[in-house]
């Protein structure tokens, strides 16, 4: 089994994903926005350069996303709505990648917990990252 998060973007998507695909040194294996989608429901004007799915693989792990539908509501799950409730946990192997890592998602983000040593890491640190996405970084 494999959990592999899906992050939701209010328009964001594709300059948040080329961002991450570049910290994390990943491929983004497919992106396709809502107008490339094959015949279904009619798609808003204002949404067909919106992405509706993007996989970055990075290693064995993958992250995925896409960004919500402008107009729908959350009942519907097209609705954006900020996350709340939940961070997306990175394990990395030092704490210089650890700091490298949690600057990168800092900038022009919000610090919940600065990056450091605590008692059970040699550096952790909580970040909402500029797209609105709450990380926890952690070295092992």
């Amino acid at each position: 089994m494999q959990l592999t998060p899906y992050l939701n973007f209010d328009g964001n998507c594709a300059e948040a994903f080329a961002f991450y695909r570049d910290l994390f040194k990943g491929t983004i294996t497919y992106e396709g926005t809502f107008a490339e989608m094959p015949e279904g429901p009619p798609i808003p004007p204002e949404a067909r350069g919106r992405i509706m799915h993007v996989h970055l693989q990075i290693g064995q792990q993958s992250l995925m996303g896409s960004d919500s539908m402008p107009g729908a509501s959350e009942a519907c799950a097209g609705g954006y709505a900020k996350p709340q409730g939940l961070w997306v946990s990175i394990g990395v192997e030092s704490p210089d990648e650890g700091r490298r890592v949690f600057d990168a998602l800092s900038k022009d983000g919000q610090v919940t917990m600065p990056f450091q040593k605590t008692f059970w890491s040699e550096g952790f640190g909580m970040v909402t990252d500029r797209f609105g996405t709450p990380w926890m970084v952690n070295a092992s």
